[in-house]
């Protein structure tokens, strides 16, 4: 039996499907000839080697991680001065984009089917555990997993209200530069028209290419973009929904991860093999049961030793996934997720194997940029791989305490969550905080802002957005460009180290965060004029002083000529004494969140 939807959609397919229904002799033939076609079109779509039914959970070792010696894929990448090896990519890329240093803000659009839970971060994984909260919201919404699982969730996903031009236009007005759209969360769904996964918004849901939407949107706007995967952590991330209830009327009744493509059979998903979603059960590896019912915990680290096939298709169909968005979005950069140096090393996030994976990948990217811009303006994101010349780096939640410099690096936050849920705080001042703090170390700022189910934004984040919109219109000339200064800021202490915005997800913490007018940032500006950001409005009238800039000070030994009050366009009283710069504000100060001086 043939499978049509996992056929290419070609001329050629559709003569050989009507062929194969006709009875007679030249069916025999063409049945020869499609068998043929089938072995080409599995070595293209690089087919996936299904494992044979597990062994019992808990009973069998991990390899040792660090005697697996690195496999070499060979996967085909465009031709280039770029070889998929780190020493390559370290030794040819030109260094970070003139267009990000401008940049310095962004926002990150986090959204996927994972929305329609209403449950936040991890609904898919969440769903399959019975003590979570998310399963709970999926039983009262849905049903139970068992009946009505995430491929079901996918099914019936319909954003019909997500407006890519819309919200581009929403962002930019809000001064932010560039945007980094979800291509693949961990729940293994690819949000454009996938090549090589068949489990796409193309084929299942909302029948739309969202990824070639959004490249539209940013191309028409000038908006600068990237695509992020997540779907290294697919590996592991799924065991979940392997599992059953262990209690209650549905207890031992699997979930619909143990489904197979012959259980499809008459069913809407009929020709949608379970295992390209949900991957396969790996709970025979010990810890790998006990983890997969956990917050958050991947497996121990080591080699998944008895599927070491299923692995390098695992890892070949990782890395073909990005180079086919590349190949067909052309993005800005691209942005792989993992808590490691990065994907396929064995440990970590991964899957347990070492492989050159990223690395063919950033050098395809990169020859490919060659070809078609003349340079190399664009850049990879690899979480936690440090101090590395060709890929830039993340700080999740939190921000350094002190200036770094020895790498690109943009912090990444949520508004609420990375996936909508009720109860939100919805705050500018904390976002406006945090894109100051990050760009005071020299790093950059992109923010989730979670879309609804229906891809609409409401009217939370709206106001939100377009007050930071209004706070970057007037001090934006001390973020766009800008560089770090000597020192990060002054002001009040914690433990001896600088007081700073809390970390973690933005909400009420970080909104009801306490600063006052003397807790200062610094930045360069692009005009080489230094920036001072008081971290609060001062009181109308009132004097601030910034130890910083006094003249016995070791950081600044220059005379000061200006000071200005962006956004104010009268004089301002100052002075500068030995012990600092001393700045009358004006009777009035009618700003909002952060106050910024130009000092020249």
């Amino acid at each position: 039996m043939y499978n049509r939807a996992l056929l290419p959609a070609t001329p050629f397919t559709s003569y050989v499907i009507s062929a194969i229904q006709m009875k007679n002799m030249r069916t025999k033939i063409l049945t020869v000839l499609w068998t043929l076609s089938l072995g080409v079109y599995a070595q293209e779509k690089n087919s996936m080697p299904f494992p044979t039914v597990p062994l019992p959970v808990n009973s069998q070792e991990m390899r040792d991680s660090e005697t697996f010696t690195e496999e070499k894929l060979g996967l085909s990448i465009t031709k280039g001065p770029f070889e998929p090896t780190w020493e390559s990519i370290e030794k040819n890329y030109p260094g970070e984009p003139d267009w990000l240093r401008e940049a310095k803000f962004g926002i990150w659009v986090h959204f996927g089917p994972q929305a329609a839970g209403e449950s936040g971060d991890w609904y898919a994984r969440n769903l399959y555990k019975s003590d979570n909260k998310a399963y709970q919201n999926h039983i009262k919404r849905y049903g139970h997993p068992s009946e009505y699982g995430y491929k079901e969730v996918l099914r019936d996903w319909n954003p019909k209200n997500l407006d890519p031009d819309k919200l581009t236009k929403i962002y930019k007005d809000a001064g932010a530069r560039f945007l980094m759209v979800q291509g693949v969360h961990h729940d293994n769904y690819d949000l454009w028209n996938s090549k090589y996964q068949p489990w796409n918004s193309v084929n299942i849901g909302p029948k739309r290419d969202l990824i070639g939407e959004w490249a539209k949107a940013c191309k028409t706007s000038g908006m600068k973009y990237g695509v992020t995967f997540h779907h290294e952590y697919t590996w592991w991330w799924w065991q979940s929904a392997f599992g059953t209830d262990k209690q209650g009327s549905k207890k031992g009744i699997p979930y619909d991860g143990n489904l197979t493509l012959a259980d499809g059979k008459g069913k809407w998903w009929e020709g949608y093999d379970p295992k390209m979603l949900y991957g396969i059960d790996l709970r025979e590896y010990k810890g790998v049961e006990e983890n997969a019912n956990t917050d958050w915990s991947p497996p121990p680290p080591g080699i998944f030793g008895h599927h070491l096939e299923y692995a390098r298709w695992y890892a070949k169909n990782w890395a073909l996934r990005m180079m086919d968005v590349v190949k067909n979005y052309d993005p800005d950069f691209i942005y792989t997720d993992g808590t490691v140096q990065g994907p396929f090393t064995g440990n970590g996030t991964g899957t347990g194997f070492k492989a050159d994976a990223m690395q063919s990948v950033i050098a395809d990217f990169y020859n490919t940029a060659l070809q078609r811009r003349g340079q190399v303006n664009t850049f990879s994101i690899v979480k936690f791989r440090n101090k590395t010349n060709g890929t830039v780096n993340t700080e999740e939640f939190g921000i350094p305490a002190e200036i770094k410099k020895d790498q690109s690096w943009i912090a990444e936050a949520p508004v609420g969550d990375w996936f909508y849920a009720p109860d939100f705080t919805y705050d500018s001042g904390m976002v406006i905080r945090y894109i100051i703090e990050a760009v005071a170390r020299d790093g950059n700022a992109a923010i989730c802002v979670s879309l609804l189910p229906d891809g609409s934004i409401n009217e939370e984040s709206q106001n939100m957005l377009k007050e930071v919109g209004n706070w970057m219109r007037i001090n934006g000339e001390g973020v766009y460009g800008s560089h770090a200064w000597i020192i990060p800021g002054e002001g009040g202490s914690v433990n001896g180290r600088l007081k700073m915005l809390s970390g973690g997800k933005l909400g009420r913490n970080q909104a009801e965060f306490k600063f006052d007018a003397q807790d200062i940032r610094f930045t360069v500006g692009k005009n080489k004029k230094l920036y001072a950001f008081c971290m609060n409005v001062p009181a109308p009238d009132s004097q601030i002083k910034i130890k910083s800039l006094g003249k016995d000070a070791k950081y600044y030994a220059k005379k000061i000529e200006t000071v200005r009050l962006l956004g104010y366009k009268g004089k301002l009283e100052w002075k500068q004494g030995t012990d600092g710069l001393v700045i009358r504000c004006p009777k009035s100060i009618p700003f909002a969140t952060s106050a910024v001086f130009e000092i020249q």
